[in-house]
């Protein structure tokens, strides 16, 4: 990408960014599903920002998709994780595993917001451990029929299509093995709900789809068949880097509101500011945020370098460790640069009503979703150690 053309991204970010806000803070106190998030991309042509230019993307990289979903989240964790739902694991799946007719059937579109993606993945037994998965799929003629509950899902219940995981139903150990496909929502073979009862993010779409005897079209199947632990793997890789970049930017806004407060907020006697133990949170916030942003800088360089050779497995795999380091890293500062920041408000910390409160409650799912913290410091040990100390196969 070049330098112009990220300038120009990241410009039409910002002004999304700022047309947004009071929307998304009116939307978020009303606890409802803020529909300009994907309106508002679709105006600022933000749909595809890493989709190739030739199926209507933005063609950024992996350092300049990075910097706009830090920018992104400093609106919120609910508005980033949209984006990583339709492009980071919607989106890239299709065009790093999709062929000529997939990328063309289901990119151009989902870049201009004619269709919304998800990744369907997790179940409600299922979380980090894809080997329990008991959606299953067998062939029928010319289409796959599909059986299963998906959970959790970010846009679950607003996906046009949903690449979907799945093992074959008459297979069994050795030969049962994880398939990728990119399903359809329509029919009623296909039901989706909406997922209210969370502690946070309520301006995004968090739902569950049950797929009963759900027909995928044979074409739709993404990659060779028995490949989707592969795909799913790689996937989460973007997702992980969309993560650490999101919370990078929920560690920024932190610091702006925090500094603004301690500079206006005044008790006994002075602006709060000049109180030592507030200094301390926010010496603290712009360390998680100066670490995080070292963190994620590498990690989307590596990620970059390795989209660039797709056939090296040592460049994929030291990106999959620096992306792992950097989810892990950011998401546990961002819950502790928001902590912090509630701190400094005190009792007006503690409300929906401000922003600092509202990043306290979302930012805590980062350290669960695309990778509990527990699976990012297994992967992160056993790429050091070496694939024979894995603590699970």
């Amino acid at each position: 990408m070049t330098t112009d053309s990220r300038e120009q991204l990241l410009a039409d970010v910002e002004a999304y960014c700022q047309e947004l806000r009071p929307i998304e803070e009116l939307c978020y106190v009303e606890h409802r599903y803020n529909d300009q998030t994907v309106a508002l991309a679709k105006k600022y042509d933000l749909l595809g920002m890493p989709v190739p230019r030739q199926f209507g993307g933005r063609g950024a990289d992996a350092v300049s998709y990075a910097r706009a979903l830090t920018r992104i989240g400093r609106e919120g964790t609910g508005v980033r994780t949209f984006f990583s739902g339709q492009t980071s694991i919607g989106q890239y799946p299709i065009t790093r595993y999709g062929n000529g007719d997939q990328h063309a059937r289901y990119l151009p579109a989902s870049c201009k917001g004619e269709k919304i993606l998800a990744f369907g993945l997790t179940e409600p037994d299922a979380g980090s451990n894809p080997l329990e998965l008991t959606t299953t799929y067998r062939r029928s003629g010319n289409k796959f029929l599909l059986n299963g509950v998906k959970y959790l899902i970010s846009n679950g219940g607003i996906a046009d299509a949903v690449v979907v995981f799945a093992y074959p139903e008459d297979r069994q150990g050795a030969e049962r093995r994880m398939s990728a496909f990119i399903v359809d929502t329509e029919g009623a073979t296909f039901e989706a709900e909406d997922l209210h009862a969370k502690p946070g993010m309520f301006t995004a779409n968090t739902g569950m789809f049950q797929m009963t005897e759900h027909p995928v079209p044979a074409e739709n199947l993404l990659g060779e068949e028995g490949n989707g632990f592969r795909i799913a793997m790689g996937s989460l890789v973007s997702g992980r880097l969309s993560v650490a970049s999101g919370c990078l930017g929920v560690i920024e806004d932190c610091l702006a509101e925090a500094l603004s407060y301690a500079r206006t907020r005044k008790q006994h006697g002075k602006e709060i500011g000049k109180h030592q133990l507030v200094q301390e949170h926010i010496s603290m916030i712009e360390m998680d945020r100066a670490a995080s942003e070292a963190l994620v800088e590498r990690a989307a360089a590596a990620k970059a370098e390795s989209d660039a050779a797709l056939a090296d497995q040592k460049l994929f795999a030291r990106a999959d460790m620096f992306v792992a380091e950097a989810k892990f890293f950011a998401s546990n500062a961002a819950w502790d640069a928001a902590d912090r920041a509630v701190q400094i408000y005190g009792g007006r910390g503690w409300s929906e009503l401000y922003r600092v409160g509202r990043h306290l409650q979302d930012v805590r799912v980062c350290r669960i979703y695309e990778g509990t913290d527990e699976i990012m410091k297994l992967k992160i040990a056993s790429a050091l150690l070496g694939k024979e100390y894995a603590a699970f196969g």
